[in-house]
């Protein structure tokens, strides 16, 4: 469902907006401490993670995390590949098992 705020495409957005409601939650993060609003989804990577690599294997989990002092929180994203049974270091590219990188495309 497109987010709002940001424009972008996000699977785990959900917004009822049907006769007058206006219920809006994400669905990666849940019930979680402190309570997601909106406005975490400007700065969410979810929509371009979601972009850059749709590999049925890698499972995506997220958490609101505070920063210094409690202030500038954001949603840290964790991904898990279940056919490799380990946690993905850049969820931007996967894990490198269904989806190798040609020797090409790699850095020196």
């Amino acid at each position: 469902m497109r987010v709002p705020t940001t424009g972008k495409d996000c699977p785990y957005f959900y917004g009822d907006y049907h006769r007058g409601r206006h219920h809006e939650e994400c669905r990666l993060i849940g019930d979680s401490k402190p309570a997601w609003e909106i406005k975490y989804c400007k700065t969410c990577p979810v929509p371009d993670i979601v972009q850059a690599n749709a590999c049925p294997h890698m499972i995506l989990s997220g958490e609101i995390k505070s920063g210094f002092f409690g202030l500038k929180r954001s949603v840290k994203i964790n991904a898990y590949c279940t056919k490799t049974h380990q946690d993905v270091k850049n969820p931007y590219v996967g894990c490198g098992e269904c989806h190798p990188i040609i020797d090409l495309f790699k850095e020196v």
